[in-house]
């Protein structure tokens, strides 16, 4: 699968100041709180990433992971993780910074 994910700059400053504190990290997009627009962040081998969750690539050197169910719905977007003022979720490694990630969408063509 192509990559499917991107970052801006400012993800991407916070994905390196979490990989200073906490080593190698991955993220996964749930359909849950926030509508689904906060991915969680994660030190690595500490989420169990599920049979139908779905790799759409990397940012920062760290996998993006979507669950099934959350792809069936934006198969035909790209995401591009930001970041916003504000907390993260409770288990979210960006949580406590004042800065927490958000994902946004831009449609793609569909085939």
């Amino acid at each position: 699968m192509e990559n499917k994910v991107t970052a801006t700059p400012a993800a991407l400053e916070l994905i390196e100041e979490i990989k200073a504190d906490h080593g190698e990290i991955m993220f996964h997009q749930s359909g849950g709180c926030c509508d689904g627009s906060s991915p969680m962040c994660y030190a690595q081998g500490d989420f169990l990433v599920g049979d139908h969750d779905v790799l759409l690539g990397e940012i920062g050197g760290a996998p993006f992971y979507i669950s099934g169910s959350q792809f069936e719905a934006w198969k035909h977007t790209n995401l591009i993780i930001d970041v916003v003022e504000g907390r993260g979720g409770m288990f979210s490694l960006d949580n406590g910074r004042e800065r927490r990630f958000l994902t946004r969408s831009e449609v793609c063509a569909i085939d």
